[in-house]
């Protein structure tokens, strides 16, 4: 098992571009290092006085088309894939300025995120890191939709999809999340969807920003993107990507194995609450309560 022994923030600042896969309007990012304990905080910086809002369950007011967070009448959009970066790099704190409301889509995966973090280098701090030890199964069902999470030793995910297309039909892939898995394996894995849904997207006003550019683009028994896939299996990656940025909002990182079927924004964040009410089925432990505790070795431990 291998895991980080402190809270993490990066180097120094670093910034990025791009546009609102929804808004279809540019928008300027910039990434900053936060103090220990901070968490992630996105800051919107073409407001009045540049309202800030972590990065919290609490906070989502919105799961039908991205997983949305807001507060006192201001909102951060589509904000799953540069939380599933900090949580797959495992960076504990950071302030997010942007100056629109949605995080840019860049080209539909996390791996610009990646690229753009890795650039700044990331720090251990002083503080300890935190984590929920789930100790015994949490599982929500519903119509075909489950999420269960199960007591491990680490951070995994076991992931199925299942989507009547040919290209598609069934897809499982599991995981244990770290730095290195997730930027090989998960992080270049793009948003997809389906022509016709994105016509009619299109035609009540979202998805202005969506291009072959920025999603993985499926018509009745092919993909329309000139490049193909980057993975055979990028449609189940690209939801475990999803799932990572959703499941960060519990607000630390969990030794857990979650196993995943069908699941997508709104029932990630369903399973959220669902986690909060048992909480006699976790604990929650600094890395060295666990080290006593579960007795990992040393070596496996990483600032």
């Amino acid at each position: 098992m291998f895991m980080h022994l402190h809270q993490r923030t990066l180097r120094k600042a670093v910034s990025c571009k791009g546009v609102g896969v929804h808004s279809g309007k540019e928008v300027n990012l910039t990434i900053k290092p936060a103090p220990i304990n901070h968490g992630i905080k996105f800051v919107r910086t073409d407001l009045p006085d540049n309202p800030g809002i972590s990065a919290h369950f609490n906070a989502v007011v919105d799961t039908s088309l991205a997983t949305v967070i807001g507060h006192d009448g201001f909102i951060v959009s589509t904000i799953e894939h540069i939380m599933a970066t900090f949580a797959g790099l495992s960076v504990d704190n950071a302030i997010v300025e942007l100056d629109s409301y949605e995080v840019p889509i860049m080209d539909g995966s996390a791996a610009p995120f990646t690229s753009l973090i890795r650039s700044a280098g990331i720090t251990a701090q002083t503080g300890p890191k935190c984590f929920f030890v789930v100790k015994e199964p949490i599982t929500l069902e519903e119509n075909g939709k489950s999420v269960t999470i199960y007591p491990d030793s680490t951070f995994r995910i076991t992931y199925t999809i299942a989507f009547d297309h040919p290209l598609i039909k069934e897809q499982s892939y599991t995981l244990e999340v770290s730095d290195n898995v997730f930027e090989n394996e998960i992080s270049g894995a793009r948003t997809f969807g389906f022509l016709h849904e994105i016509e009619y997207l299109k035609r009540y006003g979202f998805a202005r920003g969506g291009s072959l550019d920025n999603a993985v683009v499926l018509g009745p028994d092919n993909v329309i993107n000139e490049d193909g896939l980057r993975y055979p299996d990028e449609f189940v990656r690209h939801k475990i990507l999803d799932s990572l940025g959703d499941f960060s909002l519990l607000g630390m990182p969990v030794l857990g194995h979650f196993v995943v079927h069908k699941s997508g924004h709104a029932f990630n964040h369903l399973f959220i609450k669902k986690f909060f009410a048992q909480k006699g089925s976790w604990d929650t432990f600094t890395i060295y309560d666990i080290s006593d505790q579960y007795n990992f070795q040393p070596e496996a431990i990483a600032v």
